[in-house]
């Protein structure tokens, strides 16, 4: 459907699922190759490794705990002319290289 943005998940560098924006809220899946993988882990323990597709009227709080907040947010927000009520779209431009085993981009890697 027009108008809503996909967010591609990496763990460790390894592409794991795909986030999207729904009429409904969110979805989060994680990708089939991926949960293969002997090694795979979970984006978070809020989120175990599973074929079933979650689902969520607001941004899954792990994923919302990803952007950053106070002064550095409000940066975000100036910086790439974002309203800072758009989670999602703060997500997909500041988690590009978060700190940590995540990271979050718009283009399938």
């Amino acid at each position: 459907m027009e108008g809503f943005r996909t967010a591609y998940i990496s763990v460790r560098d390894r592409f794991c699922g795909t986030l999207q924006e729904t009429d409904e809220g969110y979805t989060f899946a994680y990708d089939k190759a991926y949960l293969t993988l002997e090694n795979a882990v979970p984006v978070s323990l809020t989120l175990p490794l599973t074929e079933e597709i979650y689902t969520s009227n607001i941004l899954f709080p792990f994923f919302d705990g990803l952007i950053p907040e106070g002064w550095l947010l409000d940066y975000a927000s100036r910086n790439w002319k974002l309203d800072p009520k758009d989670r999602f779209g703060l997500l997909l431009v500041t988690c590009k290289d978060a700190i940590g085993s995540v990271s979050i981009v718009e283009e399938k890697p």
